[in-house]
């Protein structure tokens, strides 16, 4: 099941708004800085990060090319594209002044291996930031885990389920830290999403976090599969307008 660019964008405002948090962490903007923007979706909000940037020679890479097919509307000199996975990415030769990742780590295993990774490939006196979903405390993802662990999708699944990689918080400072970390930020942030129908929550949650159920799911179960996940949220949420915090982890450190 592809990435859906159109989903995923009917919540344009709330999903850009944690971008543009992070975007405030990049430190000693200057000249002629190379960039990666790992995970770099429809390319849009990379665009801004390059425009912050001056003279800055910026690459977005992603693993789907259905995200990417809007890239070339944002391509300029010095800001170019490219279908690749982020662990692929890591594996080739090079570093860069400034990685920097919007809501993209999340879907990468094993952060203690990943961290480190990344760090490697950070310039002496270059920076990390990283803008991901605390999956792990979100409640749609809580809800979304226990109706795959119902009958009968966990038997259909054969145990299959999503296991968010996002460690705490206070993990990530750590491993910032261990590997190098100076002027370490690592903190959490609610962005409410504020909705009238349990159909806008389920939306804003199909977009990215059903996708692996829906892959895995046999044809005849997806239609309950979703329908019972909506009346969790439903139960969830008995109160109009619907107030969903959303949490996210912002972390920065310089190398």
């Amino acid at each position: 099941m592809p990435w859906d660019p159109v989903k995923y964008g009917h919540f344009k405002r709330e999903r850009s708004a944690p971008f543009f948090d992070a975007l405030q962490l990049v430190q000693d903007v200057k000249p002629g800085l190379s960039v990666i923007d790992l995970g770099c979706g429809t390319g849009e909000l990379t665009r801004h990060l390059a425009d912050r940037l001056p003279d800055a020679t910026v690459v977005g890479v992603d693993n789907s090319a259905e995200m990417l097919q809007e890239a070339g509307t944002f391509t300029r000199d010095g800001l170019s594209f490219v279908v690749r996975s982020i662990q692929d990415q890591l594996a080739l030769p090079g570093q860069w002044d400034l990685i920097f990742s919007n809501a993209a780590l999340q879907w990468v295993p094993d952060h203690e291996w990943l961290f480190p990774a990344v760090i490697d490939k950070i310039k002496p006196g270059g920076q990390l930031v990283v803008q991901m979903p605390a999956q792990h405390h979100n409640i749609a993802n809580r809800l979304l885990l226990q109706t795959a662990a119902s009958a009968p999708y966990e038997q259909a699944l054969k145990g299959f389920k999503r296991t968010s990689p996002v460690l705490d918080t206070d993990r990530y400072a750590q491993l910032l830290f261990r590997h190098g970390g100076t002027n370490i930020t690592a903190l959490e942030k609610i962005y409410p999403l504020i909705v009238e129908e349990t159909e806008e929550v389920f939306n804003f949650v199909a977009a990215t976090g059903m996708i692996p159920y829906m892959e895995a799911l046999p044809e005849e179960l997806k239609a309950p599969f979703v329908a019972d996940f909506k009346a969790r949220i439903a139960a969830y949420f008995p109160d109009r307008p619907i107030f969903y915090p959303f949490r996210r982890i912002l972390l920065s450190a310089r190398f």
